[in-house]
């Protein structure tokens, strides 16, 4: 049987998150704006509240399309506070849409979103070496960098907790232990 990180647990959902997403280098835009509503929905609340409701999320914000989301009117993000498939924080649901005209503005100065924040490691992702998941940090001079720039920017929910759990969840940063499987999967990946 896998050694796994322990904060998957033994949830089925959770385990094939662990296993076939987080800590994955991704440079789809689309799923990086996926991520970035995702992990600002997190906020105060548990991963596991929000990757239940992630099929409700992508019904409701336009299948992450940022330009869609970009467009929600008044009335249509107020709608939303009545969908139980989703988060129905008041701030969290406005903070889509303006995430998503911050998004465009930032694939309109760089070409796309992923070479924005790709940029933040020089296009490699950074490969950690913890042994244990007490010694993985809440936050990192990387994420402080990219939650000043973001907020400068004009996204909300954006945090420096929040940024990590990104560059986590996105692979920028890998921090699976090194008992894991994936650990030895991702670092052989990237020659790390």
């Amino acid at each position: 049987m896998a050694t796994r990180c322990g904060w998957c647990g033994e949830e089925p959902l959770y385990i094939d998150y662990h296993d076939r997403e987080w800590g994955v280098p991704v440079r789809d835009d689309r799923t990086l704006f996926e991520f970035l509503i995702l992990e600002g929905a997190q906020a105060g609340l548990s991963w596991w509240t929000v990757l239940q409701k992630r099929e409700g999320y992508r019904r409701a914000f336009a299948g992450f399309d940022p330009a869609a989301v970009a467009t929600f009117t008044d009335e249509q993000l107020a709608a939303l506070r009545n969908d139980a498939g989703i988060v129905r924080n008041r701030a969290k649901i406005a903070s889509a849409r303006s995430n998503a005209r911050a998004f465009l503005d930032v694939q309109a100065e760089y070409g796309r979103f992923s070479d924005y924040l790709w940029g933040f490691v020089n296009g490699q992702p950074v490969i950690n070496h913890w042994q244990r998941l007490d010694q993985v940090p809440a936050t990192t001079p990387l994420s402080d960098a990219l939650s000043t720039d973001l907020k400068r920017r004009g996204f909300k929910f954006v945090g420096s907790t929040i940024c990590y759990a990104y560059l986590q969840a996105v692979g920028v940063v890998m921090d699976h232990v090194t008992d894991c499987f994936r650990h030895a999967e991702l670092a052989g990946a990237t020659g790390a």
